[in-house]
């Protein structure tokens, strides 16, 4: 299916899929846990950015790692500035800032290695986080200077993105371990 046949059957599809090169995967669905720490992060970037030119999206965002070629729904989004859409969309972005995986045994693999090779290639990308089911701990590999960057945040720590916004790992992770994970 070549990208422009994905774009407009993916737009009349209930689930969400992924794009790559041709080939097309479906997304299972996230434990309780998972959707409550994309939830969580979510809700505290919006906090945090507020007032600010940056605007946090959910799962339901699609965005371009390479247009006509990779096409994917992190589980957070965070766009800083104006909103930039793949040609001829207008729900599609092509200018992430920061970009949220939650890890989950089927995707932290993909998310670690060929997803992340992707998303360093997009200029706009300046922070990329890797959120745990497991513990309370987010990987944090930041853009600065043309290299990467990378720190772990666990519990009683932060995580400071380039746009200036704190990420406490205490607010992200309450009460996520009373739910159901994987």
């Amino acid at each position: 299916m070549s990208a422009t046949e994905f774009l407009a059957w993916e737009r009349e599809q209930p689930e969400r899929h992924h794009y790559l090169r041709g080939e097309i995967f479906a997304m299972a669905g996230g434990s309780a846990r998972h959707n409550a720490l994309g939830a969580a992060v979510s809700g505290e970037l919006r906090n945090a950015f507020r007032g600010g030119p940056c605007l946090p999206f959910t799962s339901d965002q699609r965005v371009a790692i390479r247009e006509g070629e990779h096409y994917v729904y992190p589980d957070v989004t965070v766009v800083c500035g104006r909103l930039e859409f793949a040609a001829g969309t207008r729900d599609t972005l092509i200018n992430p800032s920061v970009v949220v995986e939650v890890l989950s045994k089927s995707t932290e693999a993909y998310d670690r290695g060929a997803k992340w090779d992707d998303y360093r290639q997009l200029p706009s990308v300046t922070d990329y986080l890797l959120v745990s089911q497991t513990a309370p701990r987010i990987e944090h590999f930041q853009r600065g200077d043309g290299e990467w960057r990378y720190r772990v945040a666990v519990a009683g720590g932060r995580v400071t993105l380039t746009s200036g916004a704190v990420l406490e790992v205490d607010a992200v992770f309450r009460g996520v371990f009373d739910l159901e994970g994987e």
